[in-house]
């Protein structure tokens, strides 16, 4: 399985580039699941053609006993379409949701597939927001960045960060 994780900060287009490989993975029938690890919840929107779906977050809180459709969606061209979501802002840790999103999928055995698309927001590198690399779940981990000074310090605190998971980072500028 290929795992990549996409993070940057919010607005530099990195949802967009992220729908945009795991449309292209599709294309050649490949097996994808693209995962949004961002409390906006906004990263599978394209995918499901402007629809939001509900997020890990939300069902672990309406319902007790949660299946893998109330949480996978398919989207343009089968891909399997997760939200992580998270609290309201202010309220509460936002990585907290990527941990439960990834202990749920991993007890469903619903975390598969030939690749596995993480799309997660990078202006706040705390362990939640960390776990796709500091655990093994992403094997390529790409920084996303724009020419704003907000960006490059996010991308300098994440290589600070990742520098010790051993994981190749590398570093791309989108405009």
């Amino acid at each position: 399985m290929r795992q990549i994780a996409l993070y940057g900060k919010g607005g530099i287009g990195k949802s967009t580039t992220s729908a945009n490989l795991s449309a292209a993975f599709s294309e050649k029938n490949l097996s994808v699941m693209q995962i949004g690890c961002d409390p906006k919840h906004d990263s599978t929107r394209m995918l499901m053609h402007g629809r939001w779906i509900p997020t890990v977050l939300e069902q672990m809180y309406e319902k007790k006993d949660i299946k893998e459709e109330d949480i996978i969606f398919e989207g343009f061209g089968g891909v399997r379409c997760v939200e992580a979501g998270g609290p309201e802002p202010g309220i509460g840790c936002a990585g907290r949701g990527i941990i439960a999103t990834f202990q749920l999928l991993e007890k469903m055995k619903a975390l598969f597939g030939d690749v596995v698309v993480y799309d997660v927001l990078g202006d706040v590198v705390c362990g939640g927001f960390a776990l796709p690399m500091r655990d093994g779940y992403a094997e390529e981990v790409y920084l996303c960045y724009d020419s704003d000074e907000a960006g490059q310090k996010a991308v300098r605190a994440a290589m600070t960060l990742f520098s010790k998971t051993g994981v190749k980072v590398k570093v791309i500028r989108l405009e």
